[in-house]
């Protein structure tokens, strides 16, 4: 059962920028950790963006510098902020939330980056 929405993905320019945002449908207590992965076609899924509650955040090399992870916590909300896109972020991207009763996953929200 999915309780993660993510929305914002679509087809952008390169050069060009999108914000996601993934929201939680429950409650979910003692969240420790937000995450952003993304899988490419033919891929393996990797971490892109992780937020922890302290607030401490951790990229993935590839996108450091272009994309920034935050959180809302009243709303149980992590986003995902993409600026500088290139072809090669094309992808299916997935938040995560790690807290009280495991982790919990979004269905995905597909990102182009093609002119």
């Amino acid at each position: 059962q999915v309780h993660l929405v993510e929305s914002g993905g679509g087809l952008v320019q390169p050069g060009g920028s999108l914000r996601l945002s993934c929201a939680s449908s429950i409650i979910i207590y003692r969240i420790h950790a937000m995450e952003w992965y993304r899988q490419a076609p033919g891929k393996e899924r990797e971490l892109v963006a992780a937020i922890t509650g302290g607030g401490a955040t951790n990229y993935a090399d590839s996108v450091k510098g272009r994309f920034t992870i935050s959180r809302d916590n009243a709303k149980i909300t992590v986003y995902l902020q993409m600026n500088s896109l290139k072809p090669e972020d094309t992808a299916v991207y997935y938040c995560n939330m790690k807290g009280y009763g495991g982790t919990y996953w979004g269905q995905g929200t597909q990102v182009t980056v093609s002119s």
